[in-house]
């Protein structure tokens, strides 16, 4: 009997010991592709890091960040090619897609903050619908994309990335309709020094370099 017992231990610590060894291993490429992220700058890095992080889903499936990030390239692509509407429309709709199963992979009673993210991204993602066609989706997709960052802001209140997409929409929204660069200004230089106090990890912390960028033109 205390041998059996002996054989059944070995054989659970052994599990253990891969099924630990595989977790690192999908933790490490999680964090491989977060570190590209944050250095990443043109259409084309995003999409090559979008397949990346489509692929850890696939491994991770009870993970939300991979999704969540997937959904983050395909919205940069989506602000990189603003001038050039038709090309946007694809990069979107999966953008969309992804937010909704990063979502359905969270407890949004219990994880605000991380639904604060998601809802960050969807900001972006519906922002990238108005610039298919300002014309024709402006009114519908310009509204949720305002909503969206709202429910973001109200869920985390010092989200820096919230708070950035609201500078953003400050500076290009048109004084008439209740845009104020200054405004602007001052929501991304609050966000700069919130983000000073984020790890640089796998959790979301990405908003520096959009923020300076925002700065710069106001230069």
């Amino acid at each position: 009997m205390k041998k059996l017992t002996l054989i059944i231990l070995a054989v659970v610590s052994v599990y253990f010991t891969s099924e630990a060894q595989e977790q690192g291993k999908r933790n490490a490429a999680l964090q491989s592709a977060v570190t590209k992220l944050d250095q990443a700058t043109k259409a084309k890095d995003f999409e090559l890091l979008e397949k990346e992080f489509l692929g850890i889903a696939a491994q991770q499936q009870k993970d939300w960040l991979p999704y969540y990030y997937a959904a983050f390239c395909n919205a940069k692509v989506g602000f990189i090619n603003q001038d050039d509407g038709e090309s946007i429309e694809p990069f979107s709709n999966r953008a969309e897609k992804q937010v909704q199963m990063a979502k359905s992979l969270l407890d949004t009673v219990q994880q605000k903050k991380e639904l604060s993210e998601l809802y960050t991204v969807m900001s972006m993602v519906y922002r990238t619908k108005v610039f298919i066609n300002p014309m024709t989706h402006g009114r519908k997709y310009g509204v949720l994309s305002q909503q969206y960052r709202v429910k973001a802001q109200a869920l985390n209140p010092e989200n820096p990335r919230a708070i950035y997409v609201k500078a953003w929409e400050m500076y290009k929204t048109p004084k008439m309709w209740g845009g104020d660069k200054e405004a602007g200004k001052q929501l991304a230089t609050k966000s700069l020094a919130l983000l000073q106090n984020e790890k640089s990890d796998v959790q979301p912390h990405w908003g520096k370099t959009e923020n300076q960028e925002l700065l710069g033109k106001n230069k």
